[in-house]
């Protein structure tokens, strides 16, 4: 549904040259929630405006749709016609809302159908199926400064679904909320993707919004791509720095001869009691140094560091007992890091 190829930007201002993109490969499949994650200055803000060419790349291609629009003419308030009717099935949520506060909740949502020539008829129909769709139906007549921040973002989430798009941009648009209020908003994206089958892309530096409702994600660091892939996937990917960060453990050997691995639980085998079952089969003592559970996509994920007495090569049967058991498991500390490779 969305394809970056090559992606790049670059700005220029007083003779100096920032690179924000840099050959960026994205790929968001038709019908998921792709979260794209990293720290401010990583380029997720240039690149979430570069798929709706609200900022022209510096080279490469943008493909939204099946509809290549780097070969689109014009830019900003200057697009053509063909670039400005791709946007308009394009939906964008923005961090800080942007209402116009001189008009009723209402007339935000119809703001996009007005400008794309709607009847008043049409747009005020549309307008009131959208705010009963974010639950908000009882303050159509309303105005932004009456609302509470998480009502404001459901109005930008109505206003951007206005024109029918397939494809749901969101810029942050959890960051300038309380944990609460973005849980729920988090959870209103998921059901308009699932009741609309909307292709969302979502930008973010908060590793719980991955986890809460991204089917896959990718970490940004320094205009590039580093890692790309469903949260499964990397979950079971070894090294993977997105799983280390999405549920991070810690903790250190406890002597010179013990092995420290880190156990990764999805699918099945996280409700499984794998741990005990490796302690009585091979009559170990397993310290668990840390752990991380939560739910991801309806489904327990976690990761787990525990300590093996006995150093590697005394481990592993046992490393092999549970990777048997579809559990992904990482040598993160042990006397003889040598076998461990």
């Amino acid at each position: 549904m969305i394809t970056t190829t090559g992606l790049t930007k670059v700005y220029r201002s007083r003779g100096r040259e920032t690179t924000a993109l840099d050959g960026v490969d994205l790929h968001v499949r038709q019908g998921e929630v792709f979260g794209v994650i990293g720290q401010s200055g990583a380029g997720k803000s240039s690149l979430i405006r570069c798929v709706n060419l609200l900022e022209r790349p510096t080279s490469g291609t943008v493909t939204v749709d099946g509809q290549e629009l780097t070969a689109l003419a014009g830019r900003g308030a200057r697009a053509g016609k063909e670039l400005r009717a791709a946007r308009s099935r394009i939906g964008m949520v923005f961090q800080h809302f942007n209402l116009l506060s001189s008009r009723t909740v209402q007339d935000n949502v119809e703001l996009p159908l007005e400008i794309l020539g709607h009847s008043g008829a049409d747009r005020s129909r549309r307008a009131l199926e959208l705010l009963d769709l974010v639950g908000l139906a009882d303050k159509a007549k309303s105005y932004p400064g009456q609302l509470s921040g998480g009502q404001k973002q459901r109005v930008g989430i109505a206003r951007a679904l206005a024109g029918e798009p397939k494809v749901l941009l969101s810029d942050e648009a959890t960051s300038a909320l309380d944990p609460e209020t973005t849980r729920s908003i988090l959870q209103l994206l998921r059901d308009l993707n699932e009741r609309l089958g909307l292709t969302v892309l979502l930008i973010t530096h908060e590793m719980d919004v991955v986890k809460t409702v991204c089917d896959s994600a990718a970490l940004m660091e320094r205009g590039r791509i580093v890692e790309s892939g469903t949260v499964s996937e990397l979950l079971a990917t070894p090294g993977s720095e997105l799983a280390a960060a999405l549920f991070p453990v810690s903790g250190d050997a406890s002597a010179s001869d013990r092995t420290v691995v880190d156990v990764t639980f999805h699918g099945d085998a996280a409700t499984q009691p794998v741990i005990s079952q490796l302690s009585r089969t091979y009559n170990i003592d397993i310290s668990i140094l840390g752990a991380a559970m939560d739910t991801v996509g309806g489904k327990q994920v976690g990761r787990m560091r525990i300590e093996l007495p006995g150093r590697f090569e005394e481990n592993v049967v046992p490393i092999g007992f549970l990777r048997e058991r579809g559990l992904q498991v990482e040598v993160a500390a042990t006397t003889a890091e040598e076998g461990a490779k």
